[in-house]
């Protein structure tokens, strides 16, 4: 098939059988395209009446269309088209079906719909929907815990080192490259000037981290990976980890930490949104002020009492808090926020960006190092609300 041919075969696909004979001739689709012309006339035209699909007039079932989109698109399509029909073929009653469900390839937006329809399945698919989750988690997990557990355990090592270590207490790898120009050469030896070691804060908890998730419904990836974040560093003893989701109400889930689908399963998609509210909650855990993290999960649509909400942020700061405010864990770009309340954020020191999953270890590394998370920020490209919007 030469390109003039495979243009007319895409531009065919694209636009159906609707535009042969405008163009002046009938362009012949080979068998597997005729299947792939059925799958996509079946999602996209069945509000048009102008134009049969491959199948005609017996429609693929979905667990059939399901199957063929695997068979004949990409995994990247694939995706694509399952998300089109939730919408667009009101699928969401179908995700039910235990034998439908387990036939959809898991992906995170798979995950966010069915912490959207949580509790309106049915206990017999509950446990397909769990295996789904379950499958995706282990996924994102693969990618995710080992550069988090880095970063916040190098971060911590670096914070705690002492100069006048015990023998026990001794870090070597540090003190070799600290003392590297003090090779003996005729001796064959190293010798020190300095020790670096390990403190007795590296035996005890060394830093608090609370993160509050905001749960409206433009928020479901964010849960997703602060859920998976979450369980991570609940799972390092140099750190309490805290989780705490609200709307208008409130949803502690550290005690869920362990297992981050358990997580995903208490969340509660949707609703206002009180951010004032849950701060308030938060503040309530906070033991050492000047030891803990405390990252606010939102696009900042605040339902609640603003100028409550910006008095507590002055406090926490004042206190010695190190808040950050984070409009947006995920990989989906810019996300839609109100940037007014972030600029006063900003004018409060509360740094205000997106953020995606990759980048969350080195944030969480530069607010251990208690490093200006808003420089460390700008170095990473992430644009940042200025203060000077403020009103």
């Amino acid at each position: 098939m030469n390109m003039a041919q495979e243009r007319m075969r895409r531009w065919r696909l694209i636009l159906g059988d609707a535009c042969e004979g405008k163009a002046g001739q009938k362009f012949v689709l080979s068998q597997e395209d005729r299947k792939r012309d059925g799958a996509l006339a079946f999602l996209y035209d069945q509000d048009k009446r102008g134009r049969r699909g491959g199948y005609g007039d017996s429609a693929p079932s979905v667990s059939r269309w399901l199957g063929d989109i695997r068979t004949y698109f990409p995994d990247s399509l694939v995706q694509v088209l399952q998300q089109e029909a939730l919408e667009r073929l009101h699928l969401k009653s179908l995700l039910l079906d235990p034998e439908l469900l387990s036939s959809i390839k898991p992906d995170i937006q798979l995950v966010t719909q069915l912490m959207a329809l949580n509790d309106v399945i049915p206990e017999e698919t509950r446990t397909t929907a769990r295996q789904v989750v379950r499958t995706v988690v282990d996924e994102l997990m693969q990618r995710l815990e080992e550069p988090l557990r880095s970063a916040v355990t190098g971060a911590l090592d670096r914070a705690t080192h002492i100069r006048r270590p015990r023998h026990a207490e001794i870090d070597w790898n540090s003190t070799i490259r600290a003392n590297l120009q003090h090779w003996q050469a005729d001796y064959h030896a190293l010798v020190p000037q300095k020790l670096i070691g390990y403190g007795r804060k590296a035996r005890r908890v060394q830093r608090e981290i609370v993160l509050c998730v905001d749960q409206s419904g433009s928020m479901a990836e964010s849960i997703v990976y602060s859920s998976l974040y979450g369980a991570v560093m609940a799972s390092l003893p140099s750190l309490t980890t805290r989780i705490v989701f609200f709307d208008t109400e409130i949803a502690d889930m550290t005690e869920y930490c362990t297992d981050p689908v358990d997580i995903l399963f208490g969340a509660q998609l949707g609703g206002g949104t009180d951010i004032n509210r849950a701060v308030t909650y938060c503040r309530e855990l906070i033991r050492e002020p000047r030891n803990t993290i405390f990252v606010l999960i939102s696009d900042l649509y605040e339902g609640g009492v603003e100028h409550e909400l910006l008095r507590q942020a002055a406090e926490m700061k004042e206190s010695g808090v190190t808040m950050i405010t984070l409009l947006a864990l995920s990989d989906s770009g810019a996300p839609s926020y109100d940037r007014e309340l972030g600029a006063k954020l900003a004018a409060l020191g509360v740094p205000s960006f997106a953020c995606t999953p990759d980048q969350f270890p080195g944030l969480m590394a530069a607010a251990i190092r208690k490093e200006d998370v808003s420089l460390w920020a700008a170095n990473q490209d992430i644009a940042v609300i200025p203060a000077a919007q403020a009103r």
